[in-house]
């Protein structure tokens, strides 16, 4: 037996422990996770001080550099998150179906744990805390397999998160680390479905492709966010401007930062202008169509793949559309099934749009940046799904459980 499949025996083993805790307890273990996050601060963002000298060394980019770094604002946040997800109701146990059947049986569904959850993600340490207090909290044990990138920040998160763990009578198994980064460690982990339940990588497209390519468990895949800003004909121009703003500059890193923006061609020498001038005080680059291009001074032409891309970063498409079926046509072939924003006053419209498409996320007149488990009310995410499965868009606390039926009778048989 592999060092690999040792761990995940013990995460199996320990996922048994996690299921028979009560409401309180976890909630008190994942109080206690969150504030030994506080109180190893100056350990995990001196760990993360030299996973970010290092990525630098490597030349990684900004974007990855951006999901890297952790200071006292971030760390602080990641231990509100837990505090957050620890004051959440506990979905284990819940029932979401309750009959009587004709001859007497009451049938019932409740939502169990799913066992032991695996998480593949690149370069966000915020992950190994958020991903551990959902999976916990959920009642399930949980595998970590961070990048080569955040090893020493991942590593010293979940020594923090180790301590809670033992002062709570949990077996540290229960929130597992892998050390062991080579990819052939990963294949292997991917091939125990007999102690893995579910895989849910998240980072760039390639990882996921990959994961989903060798898995033989479940794996929940969500490949890039192409977010797209449809502004109709009547939308008010101030309102579309900040949800452009904040969508494409508040974080452009982030899966739910807009790639595209699509113009109604009725308000578009109103509205091109003025979100120039806006998005040019962030430095953004326009990649526009020809209708947009003469609208757009200083933008450059536009090709097919940048309507389909996923920039992440201060680069933002643009086209000029004829109405709202055009662009409902051009979301459908260039969409990733994430999330779509309309700016609109007409409320038909605004249906329309909602119906039409069928993406994780639906927003009318709201940014693109609340596409996100904490912004949804689910206290933090453990990732974003767009694959049509028992889960779809952002996932919390359910997502990580299952219904099973639960038969009470008096004896009863079938004849």
């Amino acid at each position: 037996m592999g060092m690999i499949e040792q761990q995940a025996r013990a995460c199996r083993a320990a996922a048994a422990v996690v299921a028979a805790l009560d409401g309180a307890r976890k909630q008190a273990l994942l109080d206690a996770m969150a504030q030994a996050l506080q109180d190893n601060a100056g350990t995990i963002l001196a760990a993360n001080a030299r996973d970010l000298a290092a990525a630098r060394e490597k030349g990684i980019g900004s974007a990855m550099l951006d999901r890297l770094a952790l200071d006292p604002a971030r760390l602080l946040g990641m231990a509100e998150a837990l505090r957050e997800v620890a004051a959440l109701p506990d979905p284990v146990g819940v029932v979401t179906r309750d009959d009587v059947r004709p001859n007497g049986l009451r049938v019932q569904k409740v939502r169990v744990p799913l066992g032991v959850i695996a998480m593949i993600y690149e370069a966000r340490p915020n992950v190994t805390a958020e991903a551990a207090a959902l999976c916990l909290k959920a009642g399930n044990a949980v595998i970590l397999r961070g990048g080569s990138e955040a090893i020493q920040s991942n590593t010293a998160i979940a020594a923090a998160l180790g301590d809670a763990l033992r002062a709570h009578g949990v077996p540290e198994a229960a929130v597992t680390v892998l050390t062991d980064l080579r990819r052939e460690a990963m294949l292997e982990l991917l091939q125990l479905h007999e102690l893995i339940d579910l895989a849910i990588p998240r980072g760039g497209e390639g990882l996921i492709r990959f994961v989903a390519e060798h898995a033989r468990v479940p794996v929940i895949k969500h490949y890039k966010g192409v977010c797209h800003l449809f502004v109709d004909a009547d939308a008010d121009v101030e309102t579309a401007v900040r949800l452009l703003v904040d969508g494409k500059c508040s974080r452009p890193a982030a899966c739910n930062a807009l790639e595209t923006l699509l113009v109604h061609a009725d308000i578009a020498a109103g509205f091109l202008p003025r979100a120039a001038q806006a998005l040019a005080g962030h430095g953004v680059e326009l990649r526009a169509d020809a209708r947009a291009r003469s609208l757009l001074p200083g933008s450059v032409e536009a090709t097919e793949d940048d309507y389909a891309a996923e920039f992440l970063d201060l680069v933002l498409a643009v086209k000029v559309v004829d109405d709202l079926d055009a662009a409902i046509a051009h979301i459908r072939r260039h969409g990733s099934d994430h999330t779509e924003v309309i700016a609109t006053r007409d409320a038909g419209n605004a249906e329309r749009f909602v119906r039409a498409l069928h993406s994780a996320v639906v927003m009318v007149n709201a940014s693109s940046r609340f596409s996100d488990g904490g912004q949804l009310g689910l206290g933090s995410e453990i990732g974003i799904s767009t694959t049509r499965l028992h889960a779809y868009g952002p996932m919390g606390l359910d997502a990580l459980t299952i219904e099973r039926f639960v038969v009470r009778g008096e004896g009863q048989v079938r004849d």
